[in-house]
């Protein structure tokens, strides 16, 4: 999905580009949607979303005390 997110993007910069200014911009307002649809999947997804898996913050606190 990040691969959309990107293409959308590079699309803006070659419409914009090539003269095409609104057809630029409207990719540009599509790339926006994207990120923040793939964020919030990303942050309600059940198997990643909400735990942070890369702190473990629970587990370095049950080692100190």
């Amino acid at each position: 999905m990040m691969a959309a997110v990107f293409a959308s993007l590079f699309l803006s910069f070659v419409l914009e580009l090539s003269g095409r200014p609104r057809a630029g911009l409207a990719c540009l307002m599509l790339c926006l949607g994207l990120a923040v649809w793939l964020f919030l999947f990303e942050i309600y997804s059940p198997e990643y979303g909400f735990r942070m898996p890369w702190l473990q913050v629970r587990l370095a606190l049950g080692s100190v005390a």
